[in-house]
């Protein structure tokens, strides 16, 4: 605490600069966290919701044009504005792209007479263009409004908004003018900001929690909030490869996950500061950390084996490879309708003409 406290005398000492005055710019959690701060905003998770007027989708593709069956889609930026249009060929829906989620992918939220509406369409990099949203592939619109897209629920819009956005909601309410886009700091590391207040006071009061020091099973549930929990999953009855998408109900299915082994959890594979890694040798050292000779064996190990002297417990390796071993163990699954593959967080021995295990 001796340390901490001269830290951060330091640090507001150099803020204050010569004679006292008031600092040239505010105290961030960069200040303190450069490593962790510093890279952030580059990450997808940062860029989760992006504002049309610097969304570089509109920068490369100023106009996107999609037919679908009797309806017309126009997506078009002028200036700094995108609209988004929709036609029958006697009437005319055109309304402003308020926000765009997602970094590659990308679904628009629009606005007509106070109510949010998903774009019926979406961009996709796979095919460069657009197509129906994921999730609208069985629905027929009957009129220019269905077409237009999907009436969002304000449970719903909390709940869109809560996982891609910060300060967007309280008291489960919607409050867009609160709104910061994307996944910031604070979204995860709750009190952060009045972390920030009392160290700019010079106190070292509201500390957040730790988050690495949860076990690997409430890092699932907490990641789980928006990425999809075990619980969740389940209880929606959501099957089939349309749950590949949900990472931490995936990696509580795997039989390498005990919930206990700091080895195997959402962030001793993912640094959720920096962007995801997608270079598959990049893993290999985190699945070497278990499967191979002489690892000491996990809990779950242990568990099955419980007769047995721990020395006799001895963890599985791969006969065949130490390197890719994802490319094997977590095969890219395509998510139907949604032009996207997922690494299935399933880890598991994949066989040729094995199904897709719920």
């Amino acid at each position: 605490m001796r340390i901490l406290s001269l830290t951060v005398g330091l640090i507001l000492a150099a803020q204050m600069g010569h004679g006292g005055q008031a600092p040239a710019a505010p105290l961030t959690c960069a200040t303190c966290h450069p490593a962790q701060a510093g890279p952030q905003p580059e990450t997808s998770m940062a860029r989760a919701i992006q504002l049309p007027a610097v969304d570089p989708l509109f920068r490369s593709h100023p106009r996107l044009d999609l037919k679908i069956g009797a309806y017309s889609y126009v997506i078009e930026r002028r200036a700094n504005e995108v609209t988004y249009s929709v036609t029958d060929g006697r009437d005319t829906l055109i309304l402003p792209v308020h926000y765009a989620f997602g970094v590659g992918s990308q679904t628009f939220v629009l606005e007509r007479e106070g109510r949010l509406y998903e774009s019926f369409v979406s961009f996709y990099p796979a095919i460069d263009g657009l197509d129906r949203t994921m999730g609208d592939q069985q629905l027929q619109p009957k009129t220019l409004l269905e077409a237009l897209g999907r009436d969002v629920t304000e449970t719903e819009s909390a709940a869109c908004f809560g996982c891609h956005s910060t300060g967007a909601v309280a008291g489960k309410r919607l409050n867009l003018s609160a709104m910061i886009p994307g996944v910031r700091c604070q979204h995860c590391h709750v009190g952060a900001l009045d972390h920030l207040a009392a160290i700019s006071r010079g106190k070292l009061e509201s500390v957040p929690p730790k988050l690495k020091q949860l076990s690997p099973e409430d890092l699932s549930n907490f990641c789980g909030q928006c990425h999809r929990t075990w619980e969740t999953v389940v209880r929606n009855k959501w099957q089939g490869e349309v749950d590949v998408r949900f990472q931490p109900y995936r990696l509580a299915n795997s039989r390498c996950f005990d919930g206990v082994d700091q080895r195997i959890s959402c962030i001793a594979c993912h640094d959720p500061h920096r962007e995801i890694v997608r270079e598959d040798k990049t893993y290999d050292a985190k699945c070497l950390a278990c499967h191979s000779a002489g690892a000491p064996p996990s809990a779950g190990m242990l568990a099955a084996h419980a007769g047995d002297p721990p020395s006799a417990v001895v963890m599985k390796t791969c006969p065949v490879s130490t390197s890719d071993c994802v490319t094997c163990h977590m095969p890219k699954v395509q998510l139907p309708g949604g032009h996207m593959f997922f690494k299935d967080h399933e880890i598991r021995v994949v066989r040729s003409g094995d199904p897709y295990p719920n």
